[in-house]
């Protein structure tokens, strides 16, 4: 079937169907829906567009191990000499893993792109003369790939996180009465436009924009001595320092996610303002954990090693290629410079690539940790990675690119209410508190908060 659309005579249908295959060369057509779906800015289309590109790197880069070795030439195609080989086809191989991948974030995509893909592998029998068996092959291949991605970056339950119910909801308010909500429009897609949404939405509350100068957390405080309720718009940063002041004053949360990842809000099932805006108007609430380093409140991860060293190195960048770019940038120049760092682990002298502490139980064990299933199971998630064994970067690296570092030797794992990490020397420990680097001190003691915060959620979405 896939070498009639060859003998056929039609220019239009040829000249289409080459435009097509010329589109997906270096992937370039597979970047550009990429790119298209990252500009929805919705959280789903951004995970759907970098699951998409990373199983197309892994199919195309496969398929052409793969067919170097197989060492076959494909026919002459109408736009002259075939110069790929034709078991696996690379071109099939990755149009049928960026579809997988998108498929598995977005299921609502699958038809669309599913159909994209296969139209790209039609082309290449039209224009290139890709035989039947080549296709077939790449299809396989990269669909392959695209589940594969599974192994290093678990795909987010579609249902909220489990949380505790209060034994009374928080105050339900259908015109913002006695909220008291700030917007930091310094976070990622925090707006004035954003505050004036909202202000319109809750004509009672009370609407304080923030910028990059203001001191954020005195800003809470001020919020909190004059609100029933605190609100907060922005991203993992801001939510922290709000659930910090909202949990010492006992006043209930309400979170609008206006960040570049919003892994509390994702794990808490408030996917946008609207989200936000009903549970808002219902009273609909959970508990949920705080946790504490030393005092200073997290919603979701405490972090010292490589990590802060991450952290520092994308904030340098960042502004230059943005935060995407700049992770990964600052992630390659870490692993090449960065080295372990000498603590005392619950007393016990250690020396540590990367120290991680969540606030409750993460998934994936044995991996990147994803999301929670629980956000009130009042323990700590905590993983290490030792640097003390010989070749521990060489080895980290490879268990990392591999997805086996559930079994590496490097890698520990385990469940406590409390950990006590402090410098071997003395010094201040580097720590980033929620993805923030914050202010360090030579000892740090990480527990839960004895009282659970009141957040409001939808209902709906549990």
């Amino acid at each position: 079937m896939l070498n009639r659309p060859a003998a056929s005579d039609a220019p239009l249908p040829h000249r289409a169907m080459r435009g097509l295959g010329r589109a997906a060369d270096h992937g370039g057509l597979w970047l550009a829906v990429a790119v298209g779906l990252a500009a929805t800015r919705g959280k789903w289309a951004r995970r759907a567009a970098l699951r998409g590109l990373a199983g197309a790197a892994i199919g195309g880069t496969a398929a052409s191990v793969i067919s170097r070795g197989v060492g076959r030439t494909g026919p002459a195609g109408q736009d002259g000499p075939q110069t790929a080989t034709s078991l696996p086809s690379g071109a099939a191989a990755s149009a049928a893993a960026f579809a997988t991948g998108v498929a598995l974030e977005m299921p609502a995509l699958a038809v669309p792109v599913g159909g994209l893909a296969a139209a790209v592998g039609v082309s290449r029998a039209v224009s290139r003369g890709h035989r039947p068996p080549g296709m077939m092959a790449g299809f396989a291949l990269g669909s392959a790939a695209g589940l594969v991605t599974l192994r290093w970056w678990a795909r987010r339950p579609a249902v909220p996180a489990a949380a505790a119910r209060p034994r009374r909801e928080a105050p339900a308010s259908s015109d913002g009465a006695g909220l008291v909500m700030i917007v930091n429009c310094s976070a990622g897609t925090a707006s004035q436009d954003l505050a004036e949404s909202l202000g319109k939405s809750l004509p009672a509350a009370e609407i304080v924009v923030a910028d990059a100068d203001e001191d954020l957390a005195a800003a809470f405080r001020d919020a909190a001595a004059r609100a029933a309720i605190l609100g907060v718009a922005g991203g993992d940063g801001s939510v922290r320092l709000a659930a910090g002041v909202a949990s010492e004053a006992g006043l209930p949360l309400l979170v609008v996610p206006a960040g570049t990842f919003n892994h509390f809000a994702a794990d808490l099932g408030v996917e946008s303002a609207d989200d936000a805006l009903a549970a808002l108007h219902e009273g609909d609430s959970v508990l949920v954990d705080v946790a504490s380093a030393s005092g200073s409140a997290f919603v979701n991860t405490a972090s010292t090693g490589i990590y802060v060293d991450l952290v520092r190195a994308r904030e340098e960048i960042e502004p230059a290629l943005g935060k995407w770019p700049a992770v990964l940038f600052a992630l390659i120049d870490v692993l090449r410079h960065s080295g372990p760092v000498d603590l005392l682990v619950n007393g016990r002298r250690r020396r540590v690539w990367l120290l991680f502490a969540g606030n409750c139980r993460y998934e994936p064990s044995g991996a990147a940790p994803a999301y929670r299933p629980d956000l009130a199971d009042g323990m700590l998630d905590v993983r290490l990675i030792d640097g003390s064994q010989p070749l521990a970067r060489t080895r980290l690296i490879a268990a990392v690119l591999l997805g086996t570092l559930g079994r590496s030797r490097v890698y520990r794992a385990w469940s406590a209410s409390e950990l006590r990490v402090a410098s071997a020397g003395g010094d201040p420990v580097p720590l980033c508190l929620d993805g923030e680097p914050t202010s360090a001190a030579s000892a740090i003691r990480l527990v839960k908060r004895p009282k659970r915060l009141l957040v409001y959620r939808p209902s709906s979405g549990e």
